[in-house]
């Protein structure tokens, strides 16, 4: 095999895998196609030792940390991944090469789907948030809008999360429909709920200033959260043949092992909640437990040729 393992996506989960295993002393290389989710955030918060750092640079550091201990990276896309028949993968680039591997790390993440509403996706990042222990702080006390979008459970449950950090919160539910008991809860925390469909956000002077309803109605509002549709980039996992969980996403274990022999998953890919930090230590937890698959294989062919060598000797 030309590598001991091949790592499928450069985020902060894939690189943190890269940096253990090349620490582990694994042939590693790290193909990225230079799409990271958080690309249109200026900074992540939560993130110990680096909050308020901008992610290109997250990233950039974490790339660096790979190189120095002997990993390497590969820009481009992965199309394909192919079990051999005797051990290992064959991993087919979208550029028409080709890699082999020992074992395969899969981080490729997830894409969030937004409600198509004029003005939400090029204020994404920005304004337009989605996760308040990301972004929260950082607009407190401001006057909030949560949106409803498709995401109904998150949505609803965001709603309510959201006035930690302001008294000032509206509720537009958009397309949502809220029962009696949701509309109680949320009028008890002291939201307030305004109705009818989101028609456009408003923005004056390169800054959210409200949201406008579609009778003409305008909200003031200088940020807005909204809970999109998290759809992981599982396709490589799910065309392995991986088992997909009772949630619909591709299982793996605390360690990131999936039902596939050689196959771990780390990040967002497998878990639609997991943070930057989150990310990377499941990254990390990854490599180790299949630095630990590969261990296993090392010492049964150790024993092989030992034997083999045995008999020989004994022979002569």
């Amino acid at each position: 095999m030309e590598y001991d393992v091949v790592v499928v996506g450069g985020g902060t989960a894939g690189l943190a895998a890269g940096m253990m295993l090349a620490r582990s002393r694994r042939r590693v290389v790290v193909v990225d196609a230079g799409e990271p989710r958080n690309a249109p955030a200026a900074h992540l918060h939560g993130f110990l030792s680096r909050d308020g750092m901008s992610p290109a640079e997250l990233l950039e550091v974490g790339r660096g940390e790979v190189v120095r201990y002997g990993g390497e990276l590969l820009e481009g896309r992965v199309r394909d991944v192919e079990r051999l028949e005797e051990r290992g993968f064959r991993i087919w680039l979208a550029s028409g090469g080709e890699l082999t591997t020992r074992g395969v790390l899969v981080a490729t993440g997830l894409r969030d789907e937004l409600p198509e509403i004029p003005g939400l996706r090029v204020r994404w990042g920005m304004d337009v948030l989605h996760c308040p222990y990301c972004h929260g702080y950082e607009v407190r006390d401001a006057p909030i809008g949560v949106v409803g979008g498709d995401n109904r459970p998150f949505t609803m449950h965001q709603a309510s999360l959201v006035r930690q950090w302001s008294a000032d919160v509206v509720f537009f539910p958009n397309r949502i429909t809220v029962d009696a008991e949701e509309r109680e809860r949320l009028t008890a925390r002291g939201i307030r709920i305004v109705e009818g469909e989101v028609a456009r956000l408003v923005v004056d002077d390169g800054r959210l200033s409200g949201v406008e309803l579609a009778d003409g109605q305008v909200v003031s509002r200088t940020a807005v959260f909204v809970g999109p549709r998290f759809v992981p980039h599982d396709e490589l996992l799910t065309e392995l043949g991986c088992e997909i969980g009772e949630n619909g996403w591709v299982a793996a274990d605390a360690m990131g092992r999936t039902s596939v022999p050689g196959v771990w998953a780390a990040g967002n890919v497998v878990a639609e909640g997991a943070q930057a930090i989150n990310a990377a230590g499941a990254g990390s937890l990854a490599a180790i437990g299949l630095n630990h698959y590969l261990l296993a294989a090392d010492v049964e062919q150790a024993v092989a040729d030992h034997r083999v060598a045995g008999e020989r000797f004994s022979r002569a």
